[in-house]
C-alpha cells in the first residue's frame, strides 16, 4: 500500500532552488565555524588559565566572568541564527534577549555575592570547631 498525502508537492510550495539551497549551507556552515572557533579559544583559555593567572596574578573571578561572556555569546548567536531571531526587528529581539540578560546577571549575583559569602561564612562557623576536635587529645585506657 503506497501513502498518499494530498498535500501539494512540498518542493513546489517551498519553491527553494539550488542557489537558495547553497546560501542556506553557506549559513549554516558560517555559524559552525564561528562556534567552533569560539569553543576552540574557551579550551585553549581553560586549559592555559592556571599558567596566565600565576604568571600575571589574575584571580579566578576573570576566568568565570570569561567563560560566562563565551556562553552568553555562543548563546545568543545560536538564537539569532537557528532560531530566527536575527532576521525580526529590534523592538522584538530585545523583547526576548532583554529577560533573559537580565535573568543571567541576576544569576550571576546570587552565585558570587549571595551563596559565596555564605559558604565562606559556614565554613568560617564549622572550621573552628572541627579543629577543636582534631586536636583533643584521646582517652586511652589500658
Amino acid at each position: 500500500m503506497e501513502f498518499h498525502d494530498s498535500f501539494p508537492d512540498y518542493e513546489k510550495l517551498a519553491q527553494h532552488d539550488n542557489v537558495a539551497g547553497v546560501s542556506v549551507r553557506k549559513r549554516l556552515m558560517n555559524v559552525f565555524w564561528l562556534l567552533c572557533a569560539i569553543t576552540i579559544v574557551e579550551l585553549f583559555v581553560g586549559f592555559y588559565w592556571s599558567h596566565v593567572s600565576h604568571a600575571y596574578n589574575i584571580s579566578k573571578t576573570w576566568l568565570i566572568i570569561v567563560f560566562v561572556t563565551f556562553t552568553l555569546v555562543k548563546a545568543g548567536y545560536i538564537v539569532m541564527s537557528f532560531m530566527h531571531l536575527g532576521d525580526e526587528n529590534k523592538l522584538l529581539r530585545w523583547t526576548v534577549l532583554g529577560p533573559y540578560c537580565l535573568f543571567v546577571v541576576y544569576l550571576i549575583y546570587m552565585v558570587t555575592v549571595t551563596e559565596g559569602s555564605y559558604s565562606q561564612t559556614y565554613r568560617n562557623l564549622i572550621d573552628p570547631a572541627l579543629k577543636m576536635k582534631k586536636e583533643a587529645p584521646a582517652h586511652h585506657e589500658e
